[in-house]
């Protein structure tokens, strides 16, 4: 028996990119990408998805950066709001889901194959039906813990990129009041994020009395893969902060299924990650250390994922 036809979207903060999905199978020659600033919103995006196609989908997913209550989502850096209700007048689906991005990360991890990840960190075998957490370290940060109950996977929403900037050293305590005195209360995402990458290097300036324009991310990057100190520096606490809250939030969802980084950030320091310490940060909780080394930890190169997400999250409604 086929599958019934879906339609999945991921709508991130300057493209979108839709497709026709099968099941948890995305069918990958179907995507079509649309830029953001030259639409209206996703109902139009959507109308010029289907106008190419004779067949009309039974269920729609659309995932979105942005909080997402009640079928209704408000895109963070867009002034659009995703409605199922309007989904599905607009696409005729019988079955409309609306997801936050990090809920479609997390129904996609189950289905991912192992050319889409890479083994950071080891950790030991667990049942298959275990508690898996995604972080995803990017323009944001945040997590979202994936549960299984009774064959259906339950993905809990979460805002946890702003909680307090967790700080052990003298360093770590000046770079909080430094962040504080510019951007008010420092969070986590105010260190651990593209931008934050960006705050520890000109922190670092600051600490060296260095009054020269600031660098963006990438310049800074690219002065670490050529051996500059201070980015070396910079590089080495940004992985430090991110070990620190990855093995932080291990604690809390335990996800003996394994922890999965997403994201386009923590690509780029994927083959970086153990030279850099983040092993050791993962694992710095006092006597727990030993615990920490249950979770194995995965780093996620499929940028089509959220796309598997809503597919996989749409097969399972579809199945009850």
């Amino acid at each position: 028996m086929t599958d019934p036809l879906a339609v999945v979207a991921d709508i991130g903060g300057t493209n979108t990119r839709v497709a026709f999905a099968r099941g948890t199978t995305v069918q990958m020659h179907t995507i079509k990408r649309y830029r953001n600033a030259d639409q209206q919103g996703i109902e139009q995006i959507l109308r010029d998805f289907l106008s190419g196609s004779d067949s009309r989908p039974e269920a729609v997913c659309v995932d979105m950066a942005g909080p997402v209550k009640n079928g209704v989502g408000q895109m963070t850096n867009l002034s659009w709001t995703i409605a199922a209700d309007a989904i599905a007048e607009t696409t005729g689906a019988h079955t409309v889901s609306v997801l936050n991005d990090m809920q479609a990360q997390g129904f996609a991890v189950a289905h991912l194959d192992a050319g889409s990840q890479r083994p950071v960190l080891p950790g030991r075998p667990a049942d298959p039906e275990a508690t898996r957490l995604v972080v995803n370290v990017g323009t944001g940060l945040n997590v979202a813990p994936v549960y299984r109950l009774d064959g259906r996977t339950i993905v809990t929403p979460a805002e946890a990129g702003h909680i307090a900037m967790p700080v052990q050293t003298e360093e770590e305590l000046r770079l909080k009041d430094w962040v504080a005195a510019k951007h008010g209360t420092p969070g986590i995402e105010d260190v651990l994020s593209g931008r934050g990458f960006e705050r520890i290097y000109a922190f670092l300036c600051h600490e060296a009395g260095d009054e020269s324009p600031a660098l963006d991310a990438s310049a800074i990057m690219k002065a670490f893969e050529n051996g500059d100190p201070r980015a070396t520096h910079t590089a080495k606490l940004f992985v430090r902060f991110m070990g620190r809250y990855a093995g932080d939030q291990a604690l809390i969802a335990l996800p003996f299924g394994g922890v999965y980084l997403v994201g386009g950030v923590v690509r780029h320091f994927g083959p970086h990650l153990l030279r850099l310490g983040f092993a050791e940060a993962f694992a710095d909780k006092g006597r727990f250390g030993p615990y920490m080394t249950q979770f194995p930890v995965h780093l996620v190169d499929d940028d089509y994922a959220a796309l598997t997400g809503c597919a996989s999250h749409l097969a399972e409604r579809l199945a009850t």
